[in-house]
């Protein structure tokens, strides 16, 4: 399910100056397949350049995150965590024993929440599903698009 997104092309389409770090900290960021906290990020990015510093790592997920590049989550961890902001939409599944995040589209909840929108008089024009949960059947793999970290 996960499309890797190119975030460098992103910050040219949005004027954002690219900076040899900042290239390095959106090349990491595209080809994360999971959801990385700042520390993991800076781990990652620092393995590449060892000149980024955490403080680099901050401001420029602040900058790609203004800028609606990247979606920042919270999933119950107490870490901010990041993806490239998605073209198709998608929710999460987030198993709070493990941590492990899953990603998943499912056409009648989304069809339910425009219903209720609408019953509630609005025109449903965003929103952002995460939910937390504890596998019922450990040894069952999870159903769904497939398993995204």
């Amino acid at each position: 399910m996960h499309q890797p997104i190119d975030i460098e092309a992103l910050c040219a389409e949005r004027g954002l100056r690219i900076t040899d770090q900042r290239r390095v900290i959106a090349r990491v960021l595209s080809e994360s397949d999971d959801h990385p906290d700042v520390d993991k990020l800076h781990a990652r990015a620092s393995a590449i350049d060892s000149g980024i510093s955490i403080a680099t790592v901050y401001r420029t997920v602040r900058l790609f995150e203004e800028a609606g590049i990247l979606d920042r989550h919270d999933f119950g961890d107490g870490r901010a965590r990041y993806e490239a902001s998605p073209e198709a939409h998608h929710d999460h599944m987030i198993d709070v024993e493990s941590g492990k995040v899953i990603e998943f589209v499912d056409p009648e909840l989304e069809a339910l929440q425009r219903q209720i929108a609408e019953r509630l008089g609005y025109r449903l024009v965003d929103h952002r599903m995460e939910l937390f949960g504890v596998r019922i059947d450990r040894d069952a793999s999870p159903k769904g698009t497939g398993p995204q970290e």
